[in-house]
């Protein structure tokens, strides 16, 4: 049986309709089709191989007793085309995995293409739609090979022979320097004529070209741009093409913790995560995605704003019931494996704040007015309004009692200013005197009821003791100014509590084996988005030393491919939660940002994530061949890795 890859393990290809995880051992373990959040044709990352998995590999390396990996692997410039290179005793293999961001159905395309010498090579598809649940009814079709269960047709093109055994489609072939094979895999509805069969090298070309003139939109000039450039991709990658909803995660029920419960399905668009993604590409010069979001927004808010969500399916689905799949054992055994989500029914006061301060940057950016956004955020604040006062379940969505959350009510606070703030631009029709007043209010009632002075810090919730890295967010959105003396304090009392010996920050304290403030028992990781709020606290409040060498440790932790997940365990040195996670990449950009803006040069240290441009893909191999042992004689090292 296949063990679990370590998540960093893992790569990211997708085209804004959905997404796939490739392992570097040359497999494909998730692959929703034909949307993020529908049931998984693929889920061997839940579970084992019998559950769901497509991998291509040399014969040897499928061989042998132990996991092999591919030797390297990179981006090929900053798209989402992932390439690995495998060494074996006999030659040497380039493997292409992408899929075309293209306006067709969802295709998954794999180019072999033969370096030097000869290597014999498998490549096996065990579809189970499903979840890995269902076995489809896979036969040959006209030279194709196709697997259909219920709705889903799955339809796989190549140039060398297939069969069916014991429920995977099966290719042995060898390929020879100069030689290429290609395995489409695409998707269309079981009900519908089979999809066309593309031209893998065309593909390859025009999803090049489709991220070369997205990347040279952007604006960002400042220290490790590769790094920046990289999680820019990534969240463009979790933009639902057709809607403008972003994902917050690709997956589901990635763990928290090893073996244990938090496991979260986080494949919908969070009113939170999507408005700070959105204000990220705006500071990096994309404005196209904020135009959409403020669409998406719209179709999906502006029917009920009465009954505003915390989240909503990517093209605004209001019903995401939240169950679990027991035939799912879980990665690593960390049970349950749940789908939907239930906190989309809580109420968290915080996301007004989220999202008026998007618009409100979406209007410093220079997108143009609207109308319709304009009557939305009137009615939006209207609801604040009305509900400011009442306790939430806050930005970690507990799963406990609610509480009168502190940064809940500073973000009510940022949701009132910003509404003042356009009012007075004459951006936005509003009576700006009562708003005004509220927004004192709410400041004064923070500061008195949210403020332990005998710690001086802020604390989690009014009355209590507890501490909550969202507090270090109070100097950036302006509620305080970052030199009085309250902050200081905050960002001080949260590195003592919360922060870990190398410099992360957990959200917040678990309780272990019993039930905490979150209502859930068991621990996490250290999450990485806060870490990068520390990041930003710690400039802000002249301590930029520190900032600079905790950005850079924070680098440290993104794979070889530059992606990042929700959380990371320090003591096992292993990412831990969904992935890649918007959050920790949105967090990545912002502190880039803030850092180039206060003239805070990061160490001079290249990232390790090689960002080169796209240049034409012959001359791109021929640069890669001449790095390579002359007279084509093959490097003496072993074909793959163990790891």
């Amino acid at each position: 049986m296949k063990r679990s890859p370590h998540i960093e393990q893992y790569g990211l290809i997708g085209d804004m309709q959905t997404g796939a995880l490739v392992c570097d051992d040359g497999s494909v373990d998730w692959l929703c089709l034909p949307r993020f959040d529908s049931p998984a044709v693929l889920a061997g990352l839940l579970g084992t191989q019998k559950h769901g998995t497509w991998r291509i590999a040399p014969a040897s390396a499928a061989a042998a007793p132990g996991p092999r990996t591919a030797t390297t692997r990179q981006y090929q410039g900053p798209s989402l085309v992932l390439e690995s290179e495998w060494r074996t005793d006999t030659g040497t293999v380039w493997v292409t995995d992408f899929m075309p961001p293209d306006e067709g159905p969802p295709r998954l395309i794999r180019i072999i293409e033969g370096a030097f010498g000869t290597v014999p090579m498998i490549s096996s598809l065990r579809p189970r739609p499903g979840y890995g649940r269902v076995s489809p009814w896979i036969f040959e079709a006209g030279g194709r090979m196709a697997a259909v269960a219920g709705t889903d047709a799955l339809w796989l093109d190549t140039s060398v022979e297939q069969v069916e055994k014991d429920g995977a489609v099966v290719s042995s072939f060898t390929v020879a320097a100069g030689q290429t094979v290609a395995f489409v895999l695409s998707w269309a509805p079981s009900h519908a004529a089979p999809p066309e069969v593309p031209d893998p090298d065309a593909a390859l070309r025009a999803t090049h070209a489709f991220w070369r003139d997205w990347e040279r939109q952007g604006t960002y000039t400042g220290p490790h741009q590769g790094a920046v450039v990289r999680s820019l991709v990534t969240l463009k990658a979790l933009t639902h093409r057709a809607s403008g909803g972003m994902v917050a995660a690709p997956t589901t029920s990635l763990p928290e913790e090893i073996g244990g419960g938090r496991n979260w399905d986080y494949r919908y668009t969070w009113l939170r995560d999507a408005s700070m993604a959105v204000a990220a590409l705006l500071g990096a010069g994309y404005r196209d995605e904020a135009r959409a979001w403020r669409r998406w927004l719209l179709r999906a808010v502006a029917g009920d704003p009465e009954r505003v969500q915390i989240m909503y399916g990517v093209t605004g689905e209001r019903d995401l019931p939240e169950r679990e799949l027991p035939w799912l054992p879980g990665y690593e055994g960390s049970a349950p494996v749940r789908v939907g989500n239930g906190a989309a029914d809580q109420l968290q006061l915080d996301v007004y704040g989220e999202v008026i301060e998007a618009l409100y940057l979406a209007h410093q950016g220079g997108l143009p007015p609207c109308a319709d956004t304009a009557v939305l955020h009137r009615q939006l604040v209207e609801q604040l309004v009305r509900r400011w006062q009442e306790p939430d379940e806050g930005i970690w969505e507990i799963r406990g009692p609610r509480r009168h959350f502190v940064h809940s009510k500073v973000m009510a606070w940022v949701a009132v200013d910003r509404t003042v703030r356009l009012a007075e631009a004459g951006a936005l029709d509003v009576d700006v005197e009562p708003l005004i007043a509220l927004r004192e209010t709410i400041h004064r009632e923070v500061c008195a009821k949210g403020f332990d002075p005998v710690r001086n810090t802020f604390t989690q919730s009014y009355g209590s003791r507890e501490l909550d890295a969202a507090l270090l967010l109070i100097p950036r959105v302006g509620f305080l100014p970052p030199d009085d003396p309250r902050v200081t304090g905050t960002v001080d009392a949260v590195r003592r509590e919360l922060a870990t010996d190398d410099g992360l920050v957990h959200r917040y304290q678990t309780a272990g084996g019993r039930a905490g403030v979150d209502g859930l028992a068991g621990d996490e990781g250290a999450f990485v988005l806060c870490a990068f709020w520390l990041v930003d606290a710690l400039a802000l409040t002249g301590r930029r030393t520190e900032a600079r060498a905790l950005f850079d440790r924070l680098l440290e932790l993104r794979t070889d491919l530059g992606l990042l997940a929700e959380e990371y365990d320090s003591s096992r040195r292993r990412q831990l939660g969904n992935f890649p996670q918007a959050f920790s990449h949105i967090g990545l950009v912002q502190s880039a940002q803030l850092l180039t803006q206060l003239a805070i040069a990061p160490s001079p240290a290249p990232d390790g994530i090689p960002m080169d441009p796209i240049i034409p893909l012959r001359a791109w191999r021929a640069q890669r061949m001449s790095s390579d042992p002359p007279n084509g004689q093959l490097a003496q090292i072993s074909s793959v890795s163990d790891r």
